[in-house]
């Protein structure tokens, strides 16, 4: 078994070989993706990403590359900021971004911000030591509890979860703000008691919290998730399957949302163009660079959860394709 240390070098190695793959001279754009935390999903989906637009740099001259960060949030604002040109970002964050709500509240309308399509699931996860004593949402009330980092996608939702259940940051007795990359095995140091992550399954993250120490995954269902998604259409109910994890037989219920790829409309029409048409011309081996992919769908990826107008490239392809009118 990997160590944790490890298992971060090891998929940090993947990712750069889906990055850069083979050296090749060539002049052109230069664009980057700004992701997560390395042990989540989001770099990986950035490094595939990357990997299929980097295998036709010799047609179209871009290069692509990642960047790791502290997640939607900070993407978003990174993206303001001119200093990353696409990003993935939660359904939600999307959402609120380009309307100036919720967490962008201050900074107002980000109204440059462009929709190119839509990824895989993400679920709420719940994990909380065995020796906790925690076996229902309800039981963190007064627990060591890991939030996520500000600027995570994590951070957010908790808060939203939290202001449904009526919940302020008292209602623990500690919270924390471990990134996704540290979490797991602060988790397994018994730093804190429970932790939560949105992100897609299978994750390294969540099967070391698994396998490095004794922990559950924890239902995440009652009447304040039903709240929150029937208030917002970005929200879905969704189940962990059971098996998926050490010592987590059974399917686990929570809410879910899906992972958006996004830029803004600084990206010429011709590299938004490309970086899509990369994608969705062999979305089969897209599809195979990671499992939380599986099951990706042409017409899902176009039409769900895109609260951004599309950036014309993307229509461009989208519209050549026969995917759009």
């Amino acid at each position: 078994m990997l160590k944790p240390q490890s298992y971060i070098f090891a998929l940090m190695i993947f990712v750069l070989s889906l990055v850069w793959g083979p050296a090749q001279a060539v002049e052109g754009d230069f664009i980057i993706i700004g992701t997560g935390g390395v042990t989540g999903v989001y770099y990986p989906t950035g490094g595939s990403i990357c990997r299929m637009v980097n295998r036709e740099r010799s047609k179209h001259g871009i290069r692509c590359a990642v960047e790791s960060t502290q997640g939607s949030v900070n993407n978003i604002e990174l993206l303001r900021k001119r200093e990353i040109d696409m990003a993935v970002v939660q359904a939600d964050i999307q959402d609120h971004a380009y309307k100036g709500s919720e967490e962008f509240k201050d900074a107002g309308p980000h109204s440059e911000l462009r929709a190119l399509f839509s990824l895989h699931s993400e679920l709420f996860t719940l994990v909380a030591r065995k020796d906790s004593g925690i076996a229902s949402l309800s039981d963190l009330k007064g627990k060591r509890v890991n939030i996520g980092n500000p600027g995570s996608g994590q951070r957010a939702i908790m808060e939203r979860l939290m202001a449904s259940l009526g919940w302020q940051y008292t209602t623990f007795l500690k919270t924390f703000e471990y990134k996704s990359s540290e979490q797991s095995r602060a988790l397994c140091r018994d730093r804190f008691d429970a932790m939560v992550f949105v992100v897609g399954h299978p994750s390294g993250s969540i099967k070391e919290a698994t396998v490095d120490c004794d922990s559950a995954i924890i239902d995440v269902a009652g009447p304040a998730v039903d709240k929150l998604v029937d208030q917002h259409a970005y929200y879905r109910h969704a189940t962990i399957p059971g098996n998926m994890y050490r010592g987590n037989e059974q399917d686990i219920k929570t809410f879910g949302l899906a992972a958006t790829f996004v830029a803004t409309d600084r990206v010429s029409e011709e590299v938004a163009y490309h970086v899509v048409k990369a994608v969705f011309e062999d979305l089969e081996t897209f599809s195979r660079l990671h499992p939380a992919f599986y099951g990706l769908k042409r017409e899902d990826m176009i039409r769900n959860d895109l609260s951004a107008p599309i950036h014309p490239g993307a229509l461009k392809y989208y519209k050549e394709a026969g995917l759009m009118e």
